[in-house]
């Protein structure tokens, strides 16, 4: 009870104080953005102009309408390529988000984050379950959604095999909660014409735990076989994936050790956590710290009993900490019955069996390997992931092509609330939405310009060959094709056509 006091406490000095410390605060300094990770305005034009972007975004980002000077709000960090030309061209979104400031809550990133993971929402789309029984018989769910108008229709008949809608698929946080964030995507992907399919990880959001078993951090298993059955339930459609928060580790880790046989179009991350290990290590502010371990043991109490056969339940439930819980799950060795559990991190081989899991779960182990276009949205205020300077890779998306990193003066974790508070312009049963998030226009605005852009160069590609040009114009053409046509498989040790019929496939 004096937790819980003590938190309601906090939230509400924070709730005072934190819109009125950014708003009289050193924020409003022109090269806020970029100079507190030590690149200056002037760095940043000659950075763009030597790569070969166009320098009126450049502009655009840091000029204030009236022709006042004003903090950029977004920059857009790539390695130049025709890819990253071809966005600046043509993703208008990517230069138009305006920060919220002022005296509002919108202006703290704080509040910005609960606001999106805590506040209650009722989605006007309706999810339909598929359960999907995996080679070792575990369990994982997949939530399409629907609109309300289709529902009744979808509960008598699945979705046609030869149906050329394109497929998003969305991954929530590694702790299983369905955020408001994930639920407006949804409602977005719909009217923009996609289906959006949710993966829950076994014993996620109401999944059974038929098995003795929890999915590792960034263990892409499960995640490979769901794509598969999707690939086999709708082959001609196009495949894009979309992460959030903790999610993104799941997502890179897929790409990373499936490469080119991922059958993903192209992917996004909405406020990614790159470097997990130090994060689990350290975790975010003491509030955020212990409502993540609180909610994680909530969700595990309910496998009690089960866990006790291979986990020590009473060590897993007396931690403090993510690094904790992590360990006594999958990094600790139950001793017999009857004997005492041991303490978070106190085992003989402790350290040695942290480092050996982060090692096969770090989400950038095999990212050299990530073949298709890869956008990360992230915001410098993120309370979750921490400070910029020492959370963001920036030299993978300088180095590597495949990279694309927005980065916002403000927005919190998964928040991007913009200063006009205008929703998606376009039509659809959820076009008008009002308060659609800035995030969300970027990362589909980003799927379209990555898509036309993979289909002029297999255009011009075909037609190059048709001249008899096709061997000297190879190596120019964009070599991230669209890899949701590509014919090899990724290593498998089991039968799709077994595995994937209609009695394995289980719906509520």
């Amino acid at each position: 009870m004096l937790e819980w006091l003590v938190a309601l406490c906090i939230g509400i000095l924070v709730t005072v104080i934190w819109p009125a410390w950014k708003y009289f605060g050193t924020q409003g300094e022109p090269d806020a953005l970029l100079q507190g990770l030590g690149i200056s305005r002037r760095q940043t034009k000659e950075m763009v102009s030597d790569r070969g972007v166009p320098v009126d975004l450049a502009n655009a980002q840091t000029s204030d309408r009236a022709g006042e000077n004003k903090v950029p709000d977004v920059a857009l960090i790539c390695k130049p390529s025709a890819l990253a030309n071809y966005l600046f061209k043509h993703c208008r979104t990517f230069s138009n988000f305006t920060a919220c400031t002022g005296w509002t809550w919108r202006a703290s990133a704080f509040l910005q984050t609960v606001y999106g993971a805590c506040w209650p929402y009722e989605s006007p789309a309706y999810f339909v379950r598929d359960y999907l029984q995996l080679s070792d018989d575990g369990l994982v769910a997949l939530d399409w959604a629907v609109s309300m108008a289709g529902a009744s229709y979808q509960k008598r008949r699945r979705t046609s095999s030869n149906s050329t809608s394109p497929i998003l698929l969305i991954i929530p946080n590694s702790f299983g909660k369905i955020t408001k964030n994930v639920l407006k995507l949804c409602e977005v992907a719909l009217s923009h014409g996609y289906l959006p399919v949710v993966f829950n990880r076994r014993s996620h959001n109401a999944t059974p735990l038929s098995t003795v078993k929890l999915q590792q951090f960034g263990d892409p298993g499960d995640l490979r076989e769901a794509v598969r059955y999707m690939r086999y339930r709708q082959p001609v459609s196009r495949l894009y994936a979309v992460s959030e928060s903790t999610g993104s580790g799941l997502l890179l880790s897929y790409l990373g050790e499936c490469g080119s046989s991922s059958y993903v179009t192209a992917a996004a991350c909405l406020s990614p956590v790159f470097r997990c290990q130090s994060w689990f290590e350290k975790g975010p502010i003491w509030p955020l710290h212990w409502a993540l371990v609180t909610y994680q043991k909530i969700c595990l109490n309910r496998y009690r009993t089960v866990l006790g056969e291979t986990v020590h339940t009473d060590a897993l439930f007396s931690s403090c900490s993510m690094r904790g819980l992590e360990e006594v799950l999958f990094c600790q060795q139950p001793g017999p019955k009857g004997a005492p559990a041991l303490a978070a991190g106190t085992s003989s081989s402790s350290g040695g069996a942290w480092e050996a899991y982060w090692e096969r779960n770090e989400p950038l182990r095999d990212v050299d390997e990530v073949a298709i276009p890869v956008l990360s949205v992230c915001a410098q205020d993120d309370p979750i992931r921490g400070d910029p300077q020492s959370t963001l890779p920036l030299e993978l998306f300088e180095s590597n092509p495949h990279f694309f990193l927005l980065l916002t003066t403000r927005g919190g974790h998964c928040g991007f609330n913009t200063q006009e508070g205008r929703a998606f312009s376009g039509g659809g049963t959820f076009g008008g939405t009002p308060g659609t998030s800035w995030s969300h226009r970027a990362l589909l605005e980003f799927f379209r310009a990555t898509t036309d852009f993979i289909a002029a160069e297999e255009r011009a590609k075909q037609a190059a060959r048709r001249r008899g040009l096709g061997g000297s114009s190879q190596g120019k053409v964009f070599r991230h094709r669209s890899v949701s046509s590509c014919k090899r498989l990724p290593a498998c040790s089991h039968n799709i056509h077994t595995i994937y019929n209609w009695q394995r496939s289980y719906t509520r």
